[in-house]
């Protein structure tokens, strides 16, 4: 038999209000969603993902319940109670609690992976997150403040990708690591004199691209730390593209030129 609360004052109400709003203790997040909550699931089961530590399910959507194959802990909440913690306006009436993976990482010498440097927009990092898992980049790694990769519009735009991607916090020790291993970090500019296109550059071995804040580009730091500026060719009139576009289109023709392998 489920828990059944109908207060929205229940401790685990209130758990959940607050991990729904980016509030939660360290190493704790909410997802909210059926796509999402089935997605760390089944990542929680395959060993990759988060350690999902309770489902709640809303008293009208209990056949979401069946999500949890009875191996998981269930809340069955009251209309009112769930509707008061949910951060979406038309709720799916299923949200977890879980405790966010550490997945470790340590660089090899062929990786693909992005940087993202300041990027503020969570449906930008998420989708970039994305992509980086379908083109098969090792990690995204989050530098010079970027928004939270848990945040509920990241992990949406993610589409689940947040709970298998690595996404290591940069660092000098990051670097150093990239340093020994001649992973080449590229920092994607728009287009200019001293930009290479994307297309005339080997990406077949180690390289790391660089993608900077939504309004102002990459730091005077990031930019020094570059081995070389990459540009995507645009015969529009369009100065420059979303960081996510951008991002991704760099991580696509990283993989033609990789064959699309794994």
């Amino acid at each position: 038999m489920h828990e059944f609360i109908t207060s929205r004052q229940n401790t685990r109400v209130r758990d959940l209000r607050t991990a729904l709003r980016g509030n939660a203790p360290h190493g704790i997040a909410a997802v909210e969603g059926w796509i999402l909550v089935s997605e760390a699931v089944m990542a929680q089961q395959a060993g990759l993902g988060p350690h999902v530590e309770t489902i709640f399910v809303r008293e009208d959507a209990q056949e979401k319940a069946v999500l949890a194959h009875g191996v998981l802990p269930i809340v069955i909440l009251s209309c009112d109670a769930f509707d008061s913690a949910a951060s979406t306006e038309q709720s799916q009436g299923i949200a977890a609690i879980v405790r966010k993976p550490q997945h470790p990482f340590t660089p090899y010498f062929d990786d693909l992976m992005i940087v993202a440097a300041g990027l503020q927009d969570p449906g930008n990092l998420g989708t970039i997150v994305r992509s980086a898992a379908a083109f098969g980049a090792a990690a995204v790694l989050l530098a010079e403040q970027t928004v939270d990769p848990w945040n509920g519009k990241a992990q949406r735009a993610s589409a689940g990708a947040v709970f298998r991607m690595p996404l290591p916090i940069w660092s000098d020790e990051t670097l150093a690591q990239l340093r020994s291993r001649d992973i080449r970090l590229l920092a994607a500019v728009p287009d200019d004199k001293d930009a290479c296109p994307a297309h005339r550059i080997d990406l077949t071995g180690g390289c790391a691209f660089l993608i900077g804040n939504e309004g102002n580009g990459l730091s005077k730091a990031m930019l020094a730390l570059a081995d070389e500026r990459v540009t995507l060719p645009m015969p529009g009139p369009t100065e420059s593209l979303n960081a996510a576009v951008a991002g991704s289109l760099l991580l696509y023709e990283a993989a033609r030129q990789r064959g699309f392998r794994q």
